[in-house]
């Protein structure tokens, strides 16, 4: 079997070509104006880690159609590595509908059941050559999009596991995408055990384990997992809430903006700015702040990913707003 070479960060998921809506508060009925963009949290991911100076591969399939042809020249154009994306004409790549709102989160409406990436063939995971990856980050939402998408999902893991690759899980729970609460509840809490780091918001910890405190959401995905070393709770605009297996906890301050445009994309950044710090070598602390920062460059652009900063303009926001 052909093995290829593999960059410094892997991740794997279902990329969207997403609409989003340019007529502020108008619902998705009513909404004429619309401009595409590349979406899909894991190659939001991705795509930052890439635009921060570091070399990554993305996993996943595409139907042969405009929206796959798309979605391979925006990665293309990002310098993101297709080795591992192949192309059905049996299935159709997925798209979706995002709202402009002036305040709060906006509305999504999926087009993605039995997408190609719902039908993702796990044999390609073993052409991988993983003696270069440092960092592997993984979401819940490509395991939501189909059985065959978990199973393939749960066998990567396990290849990350016995090549002793880093991970991160941000749940990133899409209800929508579940056939019940107790499925989803239960399947990403028994993903994120396999996980050295966990990305959990407050609100999806009060959704998988009753709490919205952050200390409580930390102790509950430190003592499921021996595998789990750190949690950082992400709080919104206050910052992130960190808290290791050995006991020490701190939380490290968000930062301000002049205008919040489009929330999207904020959690996607600050996992990149985290794992793009942890694989330059820098400490846990460092990196959290570093992820905060991304995440604030996200909030101000109205795209999911084109927000994210080059690393000149990263120095330049945290020269300028010292933590």
């Amino acid at each position: 079997m052909e093995v290829l070479k593999m960059a410094e960060f892997l991740t794997i998921g279902e990329p969207i070509s997403l609409f989003a809506s340019e007529d502020v508060d108008a619902s998705l009925k009513d909404a004429v104006h619309f401009h595409k963009f590349l979406a899909g949290a894991e190659v939001n991911v991705a795509v930052g880690v890439s635009r921060l100076g570091h070399s990554a591969e993305y996993i996943t399939r595409l139907g042969a159609d405009p929206f796959g042809d798309f979605i391979a020249d925006q990665l293309a154009k990002n310098n993101i590595g297709t080795d591992y994306i192949d192309t059905t004409p049996d299935y159709w790549t997925a798209f979706q509908l995002k709202d402009r709102v002036s305040k709060g989160d906006p509305s999504i409406f999926y087009f993605r059941k039995g997408s190609a990436a719902a039908h993702f063939d796990k044999a390609v995971l073993d052409k991988i050559d993983f003696s270069d990856v440092k960092f592997a980050h993984l979401s819940g939402i490509f395991p939501a999009i189909s059985d065959q998408a978990l199973d393939a999902f749960k066998y990567l893991i396990q290849l990350l596991h016995d090549h002793e690759i880093r991970t991160t899980f941000d749940p990133n729970l899409r209800p929508q995408l579940w056939a019940t609460k107790e499925k989803m509840v239960q399947t990403i809490n028994a993903l994120a055990a396999e996980a050295e780091i966990i990305l959990p918001g407050i609100s999806e910890g009060e959704i998988l384990m009753g709490s919205r405190d952050p200390e409580a959401i930390a102790d509950f995905y430190l003592q499921q997992s021996d595998f789990t070393q750190t949690v950082v709770v992400k709080v919104g605009p206050e910052g992130a809430y960190v808290k290791q297996k050995n006991g020490d906890s701190y939380t490290v301050q968000g930062f301000k903006v002049a205008k919040v445009v489009d929330t999207v994309g904020a959690g996607d950044g600050f996992a990149l700015g985290l794992v793009t710090a942890l694989i330059e070598g820098k400490s846990l602390r460092d990196a959290v702040i570093r992820g905060n920062a991304v995440g604030a460059f996200a909030v101000q652009a109205p795209g999911d990913n084109d927000g994210y900063p080059t690393p000149e303009q990263l120095a330049d926001f945290l020269a300028a707003n010292p933590r």
